[in-house]
């Protein structure tokens, strides 16, 4: 990190006032593997001393960072091993939610994530326990967010997890519906899902990873749409180029940010994760980036091939910017968080279909989402099949986190507040797909998945 010279970033920290530059999350990613018990009680106490002991500086450390180099950290997060692996010894999953929330509580921090299990390719008894357990786990928490993987390339799709996962949502949408269903925004099914990941609500610390571990997310689409508003009228070559330059900078700024916090937490600096998080803030837009383009709404014909230069331009520019580029690292479309998105989907111009078509390119997938509060389980789980075959046949993470609000439909709007936003009530197909994800068994790993 001291080969890092300040001066070399001061043009991207000139982008914070006007352009909406910042670091979207210092993540400090924590094992707590020796914290595992028999005793439930034992184990809980273990868990709260080390969340304690760990990241009770981190809020500190963040915000002293933020006034020291003059870019706002949005959010400090902690995320932790699995629960399905911490709590199998005792089998007190919702006892570890609730001590974890009460850590974060008092910490300050913003999430904490690791409510999670890895079930791609079967599950145990134990990991089945887990599941069972998230409705109540996160509904009755108020920081904890929960990530289940249910397919990667290797292994194929887990249809028997996949049926469960609607159910799951479902449930999350019934206890948490005096309030829009937000339990279901802490909640995230994914495909190929990556160990060192700094977002909410899918971070968790992977058996990979060491003891305590700093990651960063950087954004910043607003900067991005300004410089592309330089060069209009320019070709797509010139465009992918102003946008790896832009991208260089900004990960500048998040390799500086990481590296220090690091440092001050006594933990070791893990990546930066390129991904652009847009907010409902305006001017802070992927869409309007692919806009900026030449569409003259998101979601038309286009909107992929646009998306896909703007990920790959982002990824080779950030590549280019720090040795440590990992996470999801591209461009996100959470509808109720991208204010672009939200001004398509109002005016009828993006559908489910097209988003799902555009996550084939994206960072991550079908994000932020709420769909009618009458849309089935197997409704929801086969949208999520669906986009863990994109993910599984393209070699690349793929996540679904959709909220089904009770009592809303087509026309309705729902306000999470904050970076969560609003979102309109998305139609959902209703093709009856029941009876193909009441199958269950295992759909099989792609033929290209036998490289050894």
């Amino acid at each position: 990190m001291k080969m890092i010279n300040t001066g070399d970033i001061l043009e991207t920290i000139r982008m914070v006032d006007d352009q909406n530059l910042d670091v979207r999350t210092i993540t400090l990613s924590l094992s707590l593997l020796d914290c595992a018990d028999a005793d439930g009680r034992k184990a809980e106490k273990k868990v709260y001393d080390k969340v304690m002991k760990r990241a009770g500086k981190l809020v500190e450390v963040g915000e002293k960072l933020s006034a020291e180099l003059g870019i706002p950290i949005v959010n400090k997060r902690v995320s932790v091993t699995p629960v399905s692996i911490v709590g199998a010894p005792s089998g007190n999953y919702v006892g570890l939610a609730r001590v974890l929330d009460k850590a974060a509580m008092e910490i300050g921090i913003d999430f904490l994530g690791g409510y999670s299990a890895l079930v791609h390719k079967a599950m145990t008894n134990a990991e089945r326990d887990f599941l069972m357990s998230v409705p109540e786990a996160i509904s009755e928490t108020k920081k904890i967010c929960s990530s289940i993987n249910v397919a990667s390339t290797r292994s194929g799709i887990n249809m028997d997890a996949v049926a469960l996962m609607g159910r799951i949502v479902k449930e999350l949408a019934e206890r948490t519906a005096d309030r829009d269903a937000i339990g279901c925004a802490k909640f995230v099914v994914f495909a190929n899902a990556v160990e060192d990941n700094p977002f909410m609500a899918g971070a968790f610390t992977g058996l990979g990873e060491g003891e305590a571990t700093v990651n960063v997310g950087v954004s910043g689409p607003g900067v991005v749409a300004a410089a592309l508003k330089k060069c209009k009228g320019a070709d797509l070559t010139t465009v992918a180029d102003v946008i790896k330059k832009t991208a260089f900078k900004i990960t500048r700024a998040g390799q500086l940010v990481g590296g220090k916090a690091a440092e001050l937490l006594g933990a070791e600096f893990g990546i930066v994760d390129l991904s652009l998080a847009p907010t409902p803030a305006i001017g802070d837009s992927v869409a309007e980036i692919l806009e900026i383009m030449g569409l003259s709404s998101v979601g038309g014909h286009g909107t992929t091939a646009a998306l896909a230069l703007l990920n790959d331009a982002v990824k080779k520019g950030g590549v280019m910017a720090s040795g440590m580029v990992g996470g999801l690292s591209g461009a996100f479309i959470p509808v109720s968080e991208d204010a672009g998105m939200i001004k398509a989907v109002r005016a009828g111009k993006l559908s489910l279909s097209k988003l799902e078509a555009m996550t084939a390119v994206c960072s991550v997938g079908l994000d932020m989402i709420a769909l009618p509060g009458d849309t089935s389980a197997e409704t929801i789980s086969a949208i999520i099949a669906d986009e863990c075959a994109i993910g599984v046949v393209n070699n690349k993470t793929t996540a679904v986190r959709v909220i089904p609000v009770p009592g809303k439909t087509v026309g309705d709007e729902v306000n999470f507040g904050g970076l969560l936003g609003s979102a309109p009530i998305i139609p959902v197909s209703d093709v009856d797909s029941g009876e193909f994800i009441r199958r269950g068994g295992i759909i099989p790993a792609p033929l290209h998945s036998l490289k050894n």
